[in-house]
């Protein structure tokens, strides 16, 4: 057996392989599914379909993904917020069969583009992607999470609310007295316990409601919109023209969320299973959410968080949240439950969790000792971090390039062209 596959992060409570007893299982799996069920049924209602359709392929997806990368990447896949703008624009213009064919024609970047690098190799990465660069880009997918974060925490529609922002803060306290002071199991669950805490002190605020549980049914079938069935196919050029491109964005925050995680577990998984088969993970899942009716997927940073807070790391884990994701897509009652977490409760979790991150990034600088006395350095990491905390991004019509891509673009592309020493420095 080589060293590869013996080889254990010691940091981890259960590592990727590592399988939990039923019941921690059963409850470690939960925490995921709730930490991405807000997010992962947002997109769908801003775009205007069903939530239990996007649970679906987010279920699916997930599994695909952990197929494609042979079951050695702690990823789960929720819906993707990259294409929203485009979305709301072809639902408006064309429907469902538009988005649903442009979420098909962004899966297929991901494939092409994996074959290509699975034909040349991925040695490119290593140089592109330095610890200068690779530290703020960490930091910076962290951190560009925190606005959304404190306006879930305070904003009652789009009002400041004090009872609202009481519930994240206790919320907040709560998660992090649970991950600091529980010991053995529930000392892997603090982000669950949170969110169970802050939801029942949300109830007592009254802020919680219960109508939608009410009204929902026990079995019900997922919103499919299926090509060949529900509608016959026709070609949408601005779909594809519209949302291929933006594959290349997101392909960026993609290739983030795995310096993360290679963080994270001290792996490199660019080398294994590389980078051509998370690509082909990533756009099977688009594939089939845009064959099925749902929007397309891409790796969630808020389970990453969990990962890092919990330091539970099992595949076995994300497995079985992408399980009882399907299984909630079909039982109405559970998932307007889960939906009925409010805002604020979310909010405080995500101060812990995006801020978890960041610090990951912070990790990587110190680790490999970056020296900030060099300007380059410097120029290099205050760029990334402007740019991309602070929310810029570069609109063409309807192509957007987010702040992740673009900081990670300038982050690169600083990297390639600054010498080595200013000529200050020589």
């Amino acid at each position: 057996m080589s060293e590869k596959e013996v080889f254990r992060n010691k940091d981890a409570l259960l590592d990727i392989n590592d399988k939990p007893s039923f019941p921690h299982w059963l409850v470690l799996s939960i925490q995921h599914l709730f930490t991405m069920f807000g997010a992962t049924v947002l997109v769908p209602l801003l775009i205007g379909l069903n939530p239990s359709i996007a649970l679906f392929c987010s279920g699916v997806g997930t599994i695909v993904y952990l197929l494609c990368t042979k079951a050695k990447i702690p990823a789960y896949l929720g819906s993707s917020f990259a294409f929203i703008m485009t979305m709301q624009v072809l639902m408006k213009n064309y429907g469902y069969p538009a988005v649903g064919q442009g979420a098909i024609a962004a899966g297929l970047v991901y494939v092409i583009v994996s074959l290509i690098v699975g034909k040349f190799g991925s040695s490119w990465v290593d140089k592109l992607l330095p610890p200068v660069v690779v530290g703020p880009i960490i930091i910076v997918i962290g951190l560009s999470l925190a606005t959304t974060a404190a306006n879930d925490a305070m904003l009652n529609n789009s009002n400041y609310d004090l009872k609202f922002f009481s519930v994240a803060i206790f919320t907040l306290l709560l998660t992090i007295g649970f991950n600091i002071f529980l010991r053995g199991f529930p000392s892997m669950i603090p982000v669950l316990l949170g969110i169970i805490g802050g939801y029942i002190f949300a109830v007592m605020m009254g802020i919680v409601d219960f109508t939608a549980v009410a009204k929902a049914k026990w079995f019900t079938l997922p919103a499919f919109d299926v090509m060949f069935i529900n509608y016959d196919f026709k070609w949408y050029p601005a779909a594809i023209l519209g949302m291929a491109p933006i594959a290349f964005v997101t392909m960026t925050e993609h290739m983030g969320h795995i310096m993360v995680l290679n963080k994270l577990t001290k792996r490199n998984f660019f080398k294994d299973p590389g980078l051509n088969k998370t690509l082909l993970g990533d756009g099977f899942s688009s594939i089939i959410a845009g064959f099925a009716g749902g929007p397309p997927t891409t790796s969630y940073g808020e389970n990453i968080g969990v990962l890092a807070m919990s330091k539970v790391h099992s595949v076995w884990v994300i497995g079985g949240a992408a399980f009882f994701a399907i299984v909630f897509s079909f039982c109405g009652k559970i998932s307007a439950l889960i939906q009925s977490i409010p805002s604020p409760v979310i909010g405080g979790i995500s101060f812990l969790l995006f801020g978890m991150i960041a610090s990951n990034g912070l990790q990587i600088l110190v680790d490999n000792k970056v020296n900030y006395a060099l300007k380059r350095n410097l120029v290099i990491t205050s760029v990334i971090l402007v740019v991309g905390v602070g929310g810029t991004y570069l609109q063409l019509g309807n192509f957007q390039l987010t702040s992740i891509a673009l900081a990670t673009i300038f982050g690169i592309g600083l990297n390639l062209i600054l010498p080595k020493y200013a000529f200050s420095e020589r």
